[in-house]
């Protein structure tokens, strides 16, 4: 019989590790021209494992279900088993960068156009709103 490949954990892990870091984002600090530059960003992950086994001498259990007539005996054999498997999930955002030259350490956040966007639509939401409900009083005057 041939020997069947059985899950790996460390190597799922490694695959999480390798992923869960700012390179994924920015790549490695970096100097040019006498200016160091230092990525920076927000990394959060999570793994799940899971694995499984049996190895039995003893016949399955037979089958409660009625069977038709014609239908196959039930299986009754000896079983051997291994399962596994895993996953992971990475959110790595850029937050900005650190840049060091002959004037010190500067902070140079990143522009999140996304975060942006959607404080003009909470704002322009809230103004409709208090609008409406101006409107809505001064209605019923």
């Amino acid at each position: 019989m041939s020997e069947t490949p059985r899950f790996d954990p460390a190597a799922l892990t490694g695959a999480a590790n390798d992923n869960l870091s700012v390179r994924r984002v920015f790549g490695e600090a970096y100097e040019r021209d006498g200016v160091l530059v230092i990525p920076v960003a927000r990394v959060a992950g999570a793994t799940g494992l899971g694995s499984g086994g049996g190895e039995s001498d003893l016949p399955s259990a037979p089958s409660l279900r009625r069977r038709a007539p014609g239908d196959a005996e039930p299986h009754t054999g000896h079983g051997l088993g291994h399962g596994g498997g895993g996953g992971y999930a990475a959110h790595v955002k850029a937050v900005g960068v650190f840049v060091v030259d002959g004037s010190g350490v500067q902070w140079r956040p990143t522009l999140d156009l996304n975060r942006v966007i959607l404080g003009g639509q909470v704002v322009l939401a809230s103004a409709l709103t208090a609008w409406a409900f101006a409107w809505a009083v001064r209605g019923r005057r």
